[in-house]
């Protein structure tokens, strides 16, 4: 049975610039991989049945991206197979690393070659779309700068690097997040080419910081620490990270982490694992 990863990512930054009028937020954001992944295993069906058999606590079977990538690939396709899905879960839910996202690309991804569907990746974009707005840089394979409410991408080559998350123990809600009266939507938009993801921020840290003392708290730990260059929240949170140039570094803040704080050390990825999958 065959088994595809699902990686994590980090938003380096994350500016929110403007709202559409059905009430998306625009936003510009760079996305980065990560070697830190959830596992996913099919086992194809004759049936035409889709079935998760490894639910997740509090997520009921319909409602699960997974499911749902596999019910759209099959309507959208008229295929009659079906499939057993396995999920490892190891990406955290609820802390912006995408983990929902990335299994949702994942299994449009995997099944498209499972079944021999052989749509391209513009069809599975659009698909991966419909799912959410993070679904598409999973299935567009690189690194990328992100525009409009996510969808629109481009390609970037970033350095090598390591980082540091922590991982704090509370979920934040992204509706919560990007409803709040204290978010701020006027960050102005900037260009690419040139750009600093260095200079960047999140725009969604400091609501989520007032909200959970939990996460403020691995913030300004983040931010004390030596050789980072880069020290703030992904997505809407919960999760923070540390950007190192080196391994080594980023081993030697990891020995300082408070013992009541929970994290891991990972390798940034210059794109997706399945990349090549998608040019098929």
């Amino acid at each position: 049975m065959p088994t595809f990863p699902a990686p994590a990512k980090l938003n380096l930054f994350l500016h929110v610039v403007g709202r559409k009028p059905d009430g998306y937020h625009l936003l510009q954001t760079v996305f980065r991989f990560i070697d830190f992944s959830d596992q996913l295993s099919f086992d194809i069906r004759a049936d035409g049945l889709i079935k998760l058999r490894t639910p997740l606590n509090g997520v009921p079977e319909d409602t699960d991206l997974c499911v749902r990538a596999a019910k759209l690939l099959k309507q959208a396709t008229q295929t009659n197979q079906g499939v057993d899905i396995f999920l490892q879960k190891q990406i955290p839910m609820g802390g912006g690393l995408g983990g929902g996202s990335s299994d949702a690309a994942t299994t449009l991804l995997a099944l498209n070659h499972l079944w021999k569907l052989n749509l391209g990746k513009d069809q599975l974009l659009e698909l991966g779309l419909q799912l959410g707005a993070d679904v598409p840089v999973f299935i567009f394979g690189n690194n990328a700068f992100a525009e409009g409410i996510g969808e629109k991408l481009a390609a970037i080559e970033l350095p090598a690097a390591w980082y540091m998350v922590i991982v704090p123990p509370v979920q934040v809600s992204t509706a919560e997040i990007f409803t709040s009266k204290e978010l701020t939507r006027n960050t102005l938009p900037i260009k690419i080419p040139p750009f600093s993801v260095w200079q960047g921020h999140n725009d969604l840290e400091s609501v989520v910081c007032q909200r959970y003392p939990e996460v403020a708290r691995c913030v300004q730990w983040l931010k004390q620490l030596e050789h980072t260059t880069i020290a703030r929240m992904s997505g809407s949170g919960s999760c923070v990270f540390a950007e190192f140039a080196t391994e080594a570094e980023a081993q030697i803040a990891f020995k300082q982490l408070p013992p009541d704080m929970k994290g891991f050390i990972a390798k940034g990825l210059h794109h997706h694992p399945l990349r090549d999958l998608m040019n098929e």
